[in-house]
């Protein structure tokens, strides 16, 4: 068995289709128009067909989960954030986790948390470029020290 996709409710399919494509560059797969599967595995559901499907209501926004995507780049990131012509939530803005990775959390139009971070090993080479040892910077991430010195090429 295998994960293939993830599926969002959405209140309006045309906002969250835009807002993927904007912010993350998700394509449109297939548009069946009450559900769309796009690039990546994500799949948005109308919220009236859905609730028409599982025979109750829905109820959106809670922040029990989240869809996580992977950038280096989190100041352009952050910036292409400021840029989007409809207003971003955030649940966290740009901070660093005890364990060196950056991250931004925001909602998507449905309230949905999407949290963006920096690979770990990213991360280790940017610690280690800092001046930090393999050692310190294995502590720090808690990724064996094998792992460490291999990603900063010792």
């Amino acid at each position: 068995m295998k994960l293939k996709n993830i599926l969002l409710v959405v209140n309006d399919i045309d906002r969250s289709k835009k807002f993927y494509h904007d912010l993350f560059g998700l394509e449109v797969l297939t548009n069946f128009g009450g559900n769309v599967i796009l690039t990546e595995g994500l799949v948005l559901q109308d919220k009236s067909i859905w609730e028409q499907l599982i025979g109750q209501e829905s109820v959106q926004g809670h922040a029990d989960a989240e869809l996580y995507f992977e950038e280096n780049d989190l100041d352009a990131f952050q910036e292409r954030l400021k840029k989007h012509p409809d207003a971003v939530s955030y649940l966290n803005p740009l901070m660093e986790h005890t364990w060196g990775q950056r991250v931004i959390r925001i909602y998507d139009p449905d309230r949905h948390v999407i949290e963006i971070g920096e690979a770990l090993d990213h991360v280790v080479r940017r610690l280690c470029k800092d001046g930090m040892s393999p050692e310190q910077t294995a502590e720090k991430t808690g990724l064996p020290l094998d792992q460490v010195k291999g990603i900063c090429g010792l």
